[in-house]
């Protein structure tokens, strides 16, 4: 059974208040670590400044800022494979990267060197 988010976004004061407990760094950022809401697995790590932040909680899915293109991205624009939000959790349609893995997180290094430890998606 897949958890569903709330039917409305919360109160603007509820995100203000949000916002204020986040520790923005350098560039205003902070990093975002997403993990699949009934797992736990961890998907994804990128960046999110007050904007991203502030779209995420309004739009119920992943809104992260992109370094190298200077703008807002929201996961899943181009490829379809979405982060809907849950709780602050996500709930990962398809795979996470590019790469065709279900997390970013897909090597070890092990005494004969890096293994690949999740497979490539079908």
């Amino acid at each position: 059974m897949t958890s569903t988010p709330p039917s409305r976004a919360p109160n603007p004061s509820a995100i203000e208040d949000l916002l204020s407990r986040i520790a923005f760094g350098r560039e205003h950022l902070v990093a975002a670590v997403a993990q699949q809401h009934d797992s736990g697995e961890v998907l994804t790590v990128a960046w999110m400044n007050r904007e991203a932040v502030r779209a995420t909680v309004a739009e119920g899915q992943a809104v992260y800022w992109s370094r190298s293109r200077m703008r807002l991205w929201r996961k899943g624009e181009t490829s379809g494979q979405v982060q809907r939000l849950v709780e602050l959790r996500v709930d990962q349609a398809g795979v996470a990267r590019r790469t065709g893995r279900r997390s970013c997180f897909f090597t070890a290094l092990g005494p004969s060197g890096l293994l690949e430890v999740l497979p490539v998606e079908v």
